[in-house]
Parts: structure tokens; C-alpha cells; sequence
């Protein structure tokens, strides 16, 4: 859930921050696009599990317990950064 809020701020930023070039963007046309690229995001989010599971399998979870959340932060990063790359550079080029 908090993955999604984040995601959904910065995408709001955008817009909020850039409104009258996104406008012509933000038409019915575009919500099956945009519905896909946040399926992505989730898939992204989940493919976080192929590394946890087989890590919390091989060694004590004490251990892993300690520095899960750094992968976590990571898998944020990294999706902070596909978005604003996808935002400026495939969708606001094309509005721009």
C-alpha cells in the first residue's frame, strides 16, 4: 500500500507541477495505457518475493529480518526511477 501511495505522489507531482503540457494526455483514450504501466509497477513490486523467499529459506530469519527493509528501500528507488525516466522521458516528450 505504501508502495502505491508513493508511487501515486510523485505522479501527482508531475502533473501538479507540469499541468498545462499533460493536459491533451489525460483523455479517455490513454486510461487502458496507463492502467498497464500500474499493473507493471505492482509486478515489479512482487518480483521483490523472487529474492525474499529464497532468502529467508537459506538462512535464519533473524538475520534476514534485520536488512529486509533495505530491500524494500531499494525496490523503491529503483521504481522512483523507472517512473520519473518513463514520465520524462516517454510521456512528457510527447506533450512537451
Amino acid at each position: 500500500m505504501l508502495y502505491n501511495l508513493i508511487l501515486t505522489f510523485v505522479v501527482i507531482f508531475w502533473l501538479a507541477g507540469t499541468w498545462p503540457h499533460f493536459r491533451p494526455a489525460l483523455v479517455p483514450s490513454t486510461l487502458l495505457p496507463l492502467s498497464f504501466l500500474a499493473l507493471l509497477a505492482n509486478i515489479c513490486y512482487s518480483a521483490a518475493y523472487l529474492v525474499d523467499i529464497p532468502v529467508q529459506l537459506s538462512t535464519p530469519s533473524a538475520i534476514w529480518n534485520r536488512y529486509r527493509w533495505l530491500l524494500w528501500i531499494f525496490g523503491i528507488l529503483f521504481a522512483l526511477l523507472l517512473e520519473n525516466y518513463w514520465i520524462a522521458d516517454e510521456i512528457y516528450a510527447d506533450f512537451h
